[in-house]
């Protein structure tokens, strides 16, 4: 077992909150405030306070961190539900939730959608998937001879990426990934002066990690972006040397064992037949695979963080913390991800680390997965052209930081696979309502008194209902799709091989 997994399950601990701020705020909060007004950043806080920014006025610091190094991180597939930060009871996320306790903790951030191809792109032109196009792994799917790969590029030529932002100035830009549903083949790698992508699918940080080690000791000394991912929740997903089971109850009758292919049937099942039947001791099985998975990921990027201070880095970097999606184990009778929009595959995790302050804020406003990328720009203190103002759906969280209320209406969408086309919004009041564009079906669901969306409001609610759909269909307008103008029809655009038996394969 390498060093980056190696499981990590001691939890961390700090002071008493208002212990500390009663200690503090009286002398050294004053202070820090008075040179926060006057556009210090956090490194002048911490030398006036010796508090790394505890019991400072959060509201008054100018949150600009020009020529910082920042790190963006996708645990991909990782349910908000699982995560301690987030109210989950097993401590399977020990190294997110003491980032969680020292930053910004987003309790309720919204993907655009819920599949990596097109929710993960989402973050490096800030714009919706209907917008950058890459909606399904091919955009031309009509085999044996006529399959093209979907690539950003060719489908959205007029969109600027993060990266290529932040290296026009002036960063080194690095991607680490584990391929798949972020392959350099989708356009991902644009910007990056290099985008290291595993061979085959859904791999590992135990093998992104590294790779992005040696990178970071080539560049440390200059100012760079770093986007850090790696499949290790995902289904597909095996850790090196099998399982240990260390979460699943001994009396299980091992029906399954947590196999990819065993995942992958289950998912092709809940597609065709609409749900699958398990037991209920099968679905706890599956939960205790994924958190093992979650824990072992956890405990490799505590191993990265320990490189990273090795080098000397954490003081001068931004760390951001999320997710692509969730999935689903059969909260809806179905596994996996992407064929639907119900927030166990669209409530996800984000966590902003700013370098020598501990802040550890929780901001429960509804914000959405578009927002980082403003928000990363904002923080960077990147001044954004013409062109790029225009291009940005999504604002930055900045605002947030301060204290400030941001929560908004969120929408999402899916054409996951060519089964189905879904689109959904979730209002600043908890209602979500979600339209199914094949048969037309509605879905209205109040997250306040129903947060497991198991009751369609639509015959209950049918003025709601009405006013939801039109604010839908005119938020898709706005962004120069106008829903009714085309036929949707369900087909094939499969991302695994075997779903086309071969006619998939490049």
């Amino acid at each position: 077992m390498s060093q980056y997994e190696k499981s990590e399950a001691t939890d961390c601990t700090t002071m008493d909150r208002r212990e500390f701020i009663r200690k503090t705020a009286v002398g050294a909060g004053v202070l820090a405030a008075t040179l926060a007004l006057h556009g210090y950043g956090a490194s002048v806080v911490e030398a006036a306070t010796g508090t790394k920014g505890r019991g400072v006025d959060l509201a008054k610091l100018p949150y600009k961190y020009k020529d910082y190094n920042i790190i963006l991180v996708s645990f991909d597939a990782l349910q908000a539900a699982h995560v301690g930060s987030l109210g989950y009871g097993r401590n399977v996320t020990p190294t997110i939730d003491a980032m969680a306790r020292e930053g910004f903790s987003f309790t309720n951030d919204i993907s655009v959608a819920s599949w990596t191809v097109p929710a993960s792109m989402t973050w490096f032109t800030g714009v919706y998937p209907s917008e950058h196009r890459l909606t399904n792994k091919f955009s031309v799917f009509n085999p044996p001879d006529n399959n093209k790969l979907s690539n950003l590029k060719e489908l959205s030529p007029d969109l600027v990426t993060l990266a290529e932002v932040l290296k026009e100035n002036g960063y080194a830009t690095g991607g680490f990934t584990g391929n798949a549903g972020v392959s350099g083949f989708f356009g991902y790698g644009q910007g990056f002066d290099r985008y290291f992508f595993e061979k085959g699918k859904f791999g590992s940080m135990g093998v992104s990690i590294p790779r992005a080690l040696e990178w970071l000791q080539d560049n440390k000394g200059r100012k760079f972006f770093m986007f850090l991912h790696g499949y290790d929740c995902h289904g597909q997903n095996v850790p090196a040397g099998g399982f240990d089971y260390r979460f699943v109850d001994n009396g299980y009758d091992r029906k399954f064992t947590g196999s990819a292919q065993e995942q992958e049937a289950l998912r092709e099942e809940g597609l065709e037949k609409g749900a699958v039947a398990l037991r209920d001791e099968d679905v706890k099985f599956w939960r205790a695979i994924y958190d093992e998975k979650i824990q072992r990921t956890d405990a490799m990027f505590k191993g990265f963080l320990g490189e990273i201070e090795k080098m000397g880095l954490m003081d001068k970097t931004i760390f951001v913390l999320t997710s692509d999606h969730g999935t689903e184990f059969h909260e809806h009778k179905r596994f996996d991800h992407g064929f639907s929009l119900y927030n166990e595959l669209i409530h996800v995790p984000l966590v902003i680390k700013l370098p020598k302050l501990k802040a550890g804020r929780t901001i429960t406003d509804q914000i959405s997965s578009i927002d980082v990328m403003p928000t990363i720009l904002d923080l960077l203190d990147v001044k954004l052209t013409p062109r790029l103002k225009k291009q940005l759906r999504g604002e930055s969280l900045v605002p947030a930081l301060r204290g400030k209320a941001v929560t908004k209406d969120v929408y999402s969408e899916t054409d996951y696979r060519q089964y189905t086309y879904k689109r959904s919004v979730i209002t600043k009041e908890g209602w979500k309502f979600i339209y199914t564009l094949e048969d037309r079906s509605r879905e209205l669901y109040n997250l306040k008194t129903d947060p497991g969306e198991t009751r369609n409001l639509v015959d209950v609610e049918p003025r709601r209902a009405y006013e939801l759909e039109q604010k839908l269909f005119a938020h898709f307008a706005s962004i120069g799709h106008d829903l009714n103008a085309r036929q949707w029809i369900p087909g094939l655009n499969p991302v695994y091989d075997s779903q086309a038996k071969g006619a998939a394969r490049k």
